[in-house]
């Protein structure tokens, strides 16, 4: 922590920057454009919403990504510690912004879910600045915290802000997936920071027979008693998903349909048959199975490899990180898109009931997109100021063996 008062705010240089994790995420993103094309030129063509544009989809996709980078490279410039002075108006902006969907004036409602906000010309989801603000806010606590850890006491009272933004989100914009990840971030953050790790086993195991019991509630209930409350019918959909083919599983029954019928190399780039209206918005949640249905097992293979060697690159950074504060910012990026991409790719299998998650720099987003860019700008800059003070302290201690000799 010494010296720390003497280093720069801004640093604009492209040293330190982790240019293994640059060139994973430009290839991620590169992919995804590809396969967002392919995804949408057929909905986008028929479309009049899209200007009966084929491309209109993809460069949308490439000018959010465009504004993404530029993001990514200015906050990788900032030094990360100054963001921990908006720790508290941060944690505040979380609840005013899902609170703001309780405004009709600029609260907009999609297909009956109200999750955006317009001011002005622009629009975006609230729940991808939440999610960014919400590892600051984290990163700061645990910091702060560190020392009284091991105590349940505290270990609850890290949990608890990012409980209530999530109850909130929960309940004013019924996004049961965005309050799943922000709190499961929240509690992995919490995890690898924490000496006794029995406690979330405890937990865990806890969380895993109180699933249990609800899903052996929902199977053995009358369906006809469940009609009002549609997640016990998206969970008995899951359990028995012909039952629910022409409605609630059908989106997940075409998604398997498009995976089996890959096979091993695809039907071939752009040659899906279920996103022609089959599988509604392929460009969106269910990407993933038209990437199995042309390019089959190698082209998915191909991604979750990417995803992996991303997730290790930043995995990498964390491990090197000059302070706390850097490993967590750093495990919390990491956690979010770990979890996001493992959500998205057990609901398009159906291993987990349908929910809206979609696949991290291949769904098609702006928001999302623009933000995610952000938190690998973030780490970008854990990974350039640590380096930056390692080889300060290096040229030190080679002054002083000097001195001496």
């Amino acid at each position: 922590m010494a010296g720390r008062k003497e280093e720069r705010l801004f640093q604009f240089s492209l040293y330190g920057l982790d240019t293994n994790l640059l060139v994973v995420l430009f290839f991620v993103m590169i992919f995804g454009f590809i396969m967002i094309y392919s995804a949408s030129y057929y909905t986008a063509g028929l479309s009049q919403a899209y200007n009966h544009d084929p491309m209109y989809l993809l460069k949308n996709q490439v000018v959010y990504s465009i504004l993404g980078i530029i993001a990514m490279l200015l906050v990788s410039c900032v030094n990360y510690h100054f963001w921990c002075i908006f720790a508290l108006p941060g944690y505040l902006a979380c609840i005013v912004l899902v609170l703001l969907l309780k405004v009709p004036s600029i609260a907009v409602t999609v297909k009956g879910a109200t999750r955006w906000l317009r001011i002005g010309p622009v629009q975006f989801q609230v729940a991808e600045p939440v999610k960014l603000l919400m590892i600051v806010v984290m990163a700061t606590l645990i910091v702060i915290r560190r020392h009284r850890l091991r105590s349940w006491k505290y270990m609850i009272q890290l949990v608890i802000p990012p409980a209530i933004v999530a109850v909130m989100i929960l309940k004013i914009s019924n996004n049961m997936s965005t309050a799943a990840i922000l709190l499961g971030t929240a509690v992995f953050m919490i995890y690898v920071v924490h000496p006794e790790h029995w406690k979330f086993i405890l937990c865990g195991a806890a969380l895993a027979a109180l699933v249990a019991g609800v899903l052996y509630y929902v199977k053995n209930l009358d369906p006809l008693q469940m009609e009002e409350n549609f997640r016990l019918v998206r969970i008995r959909a899951w359990l028995y998903p012909y039952e629910y083919e022409q409605d609630k599983a059908f989106q997940s029954l075409q998604g398997l349909y498009a995976i089996g019928s890959g096979g091993l190399w695809g039907r071939g780039l752009g040659n899906s048959i279920q996103k022609l209206g089959k599988i509604p918005e392929p460009y969106n949640d269910y990407i993933f199975a038209i990437i199995c249905e042309e390019l089959g097992i190698f082209g998915a293979g191909l991604i979750i490899l990417l995803f992996i060697y991303l997730l290790y690159r930043i995995y990498t950074v964390s491990q090197l990180a000059e302070d706390l504060l850097g490993r967590m910012i750093s495990i919390g990026v990491l956690s979010h898109i770990a979890l996001q991409v493992i959500l998205n790719l057990m609901v398009v299998t159906n291993l987990f009931p349908t929910t809206g998650v979609t696949l991290p720099f291949f769904s098609y987003g702006g928001t999302a997109t623009v933000f995610l860019m952000i938190e690998i700008g973030l780490v970008l800059s854990v990974n350039k100021y640590s380096v930056k003070r390692r080889m300060e302290y290096e040229r030190e201690r080679e002054r002083e063996r000097r001195m001496r000799y």
